[in-house]
Protein backbone atom coordinates (compact mmCIF):
# COMPACT_ATOMS: atom_id res chain seq x y z
CA UNK A 1 0.00 0.00 0.00
CA UNK A 2 1.52 3.32 -0.80
CA UNK A 3 2.06 5.91 1.68
CA UNK A 4 0.45 8.94 1.54
CA UNK A 5 2.57 12.23 1.22
CA UNK A 6 1.98 14.52 4.58
CA UNK A 7 0.11 17.00 1.70
CA UNK A 8 -2.47 14.90 0.65
CA UNK A 9 -3.61 13.94 4.49
CA UNK A 10 -6.37 15.71 5.73
CA UNK A 11 -5.14 18.85 8.25
CA UNK A 12 -5.96 18.72 11.78
CA UNK A 13 -5.06 21.84 13.58
CA UNK A 14 -3.55 21.84 16.92
CA UNK A 15 -2.66 25.32 18.98
CA UNK A 16 -1.90 23.63 22.68
CA UNK A 17 -1.22 20.26 22.44
CA UNK A 18 -3.34 18.25 25.27
CA UNK A 19 -0.63 16.57 27.84
CA UNK A 20 -1.96 12.91 25.72
CA UNK A 21 -0.97 13.95 22.38
CA UNK A 22 2.46 12.97 22.49
CA UNK A 23 1.92 9.16 22.85
CA UNK A 24 -0.85 9.12 20.19
CA UNK A 25 1.26 11.54 17.44
CA UNK A 26 2.75 8.91 15.54
CA UNK A 27 -1.01 7.31 15.01
CA UNK A 28 -2.17 10.33 14.03
CA UNK A 29 0.43 11.58 11.75
CA UNK A 30 -0.74 8.78 9.89
CA UNK A 31 -3.38 9.63 9.37
CA UNK A 32 -3.58 13.58 9.36
CA UNK A 33 -1.01 16.67 8.73
CA UNK A 34 -0.72 18.00 11.60
CA UNK A 35 -0.53 21.34 12.02
CA UNK A 36 1.26 22.54 15.36
CA UNK A 37 0.58 26.65 15.83
CA UNK A 38 1.52 26.74 19.04
CA UNK A 39 4.94 24.95 18.27
CA UNK A 40 5.87 28.25 15.48
CA UNK A 41 7.45 31.35 15.88
CA UNK A 42 4.74 34.01 14.06
CA UNK A 43 1.68 35.39 16.64
CA UNK A 44 -0.79 32.55 16.22
CA UNK A 45 -3.27 35.08 14.13
CA UNK A 46 -0.67 35.23 11.43
CA UNK A 47 0.34 31.29 11.91
CA UNK A 48 -3.32 30.91 11.11
CA UNK A 49 -4.06 33.05 8.22
CA UNK A 50 -0.77 31.42 6.23
CA UNK A 51 -1.03 28.17 6.87
CA UNK A 52 -4.68 27.17 8.47
CA UNK A 53 -7.04 28.64 5.98
CA UNK A 54 -8.14 25.05 4.39
CA UNK A 55 -8.34 23.61 8.09
CA UNK A 56 -11.28 21.41 8.64
CA UNK A 57 -10.59 19.86 11.82
CA UNK A 58 -8.59 21.23 14.95
CA UNK A 59 -8.06 19.25 18.14
CA UNK A 60 -8.15 21.20 21.87
CA UNK A 61 -8.86 21.44 25.38
CA UNK A 62 -9.24 23.75 27.54
CA UNK A 63 -6.16 25.97 26.97
CA UNK A 64 -7.22 26.81 23.52
CA UNK A 65 -10.15 29.50 23.68
CA UNK A 66 -12.21 28.67 20.03
CA UNK A 67 -14.30 31.94 19.99
CA UNK A 68 -15.39 33.94 17.04
CA UNK A 69 -11.50 35.46 16.82
CA UNK A 70 -10.49 32.29 16.27
CA UNK A 71 -12.93 30.63 13.98
CA UNK A 72 -13.32 33.91 11.71
CA UNK A 73 -9.26 32.79 10.87
CA UNK A 74 -10.44 28.93 10.13
CA UNK A 75 -13.27 29.78 7.22
CA UNK A 76 -13.46 25.98 5.92
CA UNK A 77 -13.36 24.77 9.82
CA UNK A 78 -16.20 21.96 9.97
CA UNK A 79 -15.33 20.09 12.93
CA UNK A 80 -13.95 21.24 16.56
CA UNK A 81 -12.78 18.12 18.73
CA UNK A 82 -12.07 18.85 22.21
CA UNK A 83 -10.55 15.79 24.73
CA UNK A 84 -12.68 17.94 27.77
CA UNK A 85 -16.01 16.79 28.85
CA UNK A 86 -17.40 20.54 29.02
CA UNK A 87 -17.53 22.91 26.07
CA UNK A 88 -16.93 26.49 28.12
CA UNK A 89 -14.09 27.56 26.07
CA UNK A 90 -15.75 26.82 23.09
CA UNK A 91 -18.30 29.32 21.16
CA UNK A 92 -21.20 27.00 20.95
CA UNK A 93 -23.23 29.30 19.51
CA UNK A 94 -20.79 30.46 16.55
CA UNK A 95 -19.88 27.26 15.92
CA UNK A 96 -23.74 26.29 15.55
CA UNK A 97 -23.91 29.50 13.15
CA UNK A 98 -21.03 28.64 11.17
CA UNK A 99 -22.05 24.77 11.14
CA UNK A 100 -19.17 23.33 12.85
CA UNK A 101 -19.85 19.95 14.49
CA UNK A 102 -18.72 19.94 18.05
CA UNK A 103 -16.97 16.82 19.77
CA UNK A 104 -16.30 16.36 23.23
CA UNK A 105 -15.50 13.69 25.51
CA UNK A 106 -18.65 14.02 27.26
CA UNK A 107 -18.95 11.31 30.10
CA UNK A 108 -15.28 10.05 29.72
CA UNK A 109 -14.49 11.09 33.28
CA UNK A 110 -17.87 10.02 34.86
CA UNK A 111 -16.45 6.37 35.76
CA UNK A 112 -13.64 8.00 37.59
CA UNK A 113 -15.95 10.58 39.59
CA UNK A 114 -18.41 7.53 40.64
CA UNK A 115 -15.50 5.85 41.52
CA UNK A 116 -13.60 8.90 43.76
CA UNK A 117 -17.16 9.18 45.36
CA UNK A 118 -17.81 5.87 46.26
CA UNK A 119 -14.07 5.26 47.71
CA UNK A 120 -15.06 8.71 49.65
CA UNK A 121 -17.68 7.03 51.15
CA UNK A 122 -16.35 3.65 52.02
CA UNK A 123 -13.85 5.41 54.29
CA UNK A 124 -16.36 7.88 55.70
CA UNK A 125 -18.59 5.48 56.90
CA UNK A 126 -16.42 2.47 57.19
CA UNK A 127 -18.40 0.47 54.44
CA UNK A 128 -16.03 -2.31 53.54
CA UNK A 129 -14.50 -2.54 57.24
CA UNK A 130 -18.06 -3.22 58.54
CA UNK A 131 -18.90 -5.71 55.68
CA UNK A 132 -15.88 -7.95 56.42
CA UNK A 133 -16.27 -7.60 59.77
CA UNK A 134 -20.10 -8.94 59.63
CA UNK A 135 -18.55 -12.05 57.47
CA UNK A 136 -15.89 -12.57 59.27
CA UNK A 137 -18.44 -13.36 61.99
CA UNK A 138 -16.79 -11.36 64.41
CA UNK A 139 -20.05 -9.44 65.68
CA UNK A 140 -21.34 -12.40 67.05
CA UNK A 141 -18.11 -12.69 69.45
CA UNK A 142 -17.26 -8.95 69.44
CA UNK A 143 -20.42 -7.41 69.23
CA UNK A 144 -21.30 -4.74 67.31
CA UNK A 145 -18.87 -2.92 64.58
CA UNK A 146 -17.94 0.41 66.71
CA UNK A 147 -19.03 3.01 64.63
CA UNK A 148 -18.18 6.71 64.99
CA UNK A 149 -15.47 8.98 63.93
Amino acid sequence: MAQFQSQDLPQLLIIHPPAFFTHFQSELSKKFHILHAGESPLPLDQYLTTYAGSVQAMLCYHATQVNEDLLWLLPALKLVLTCTSGVNHIDVVECRRRGIAIATARSVYSEDADIGVGLFLDVQRKISAVDRYVRQGLWTSKGNYPLGS
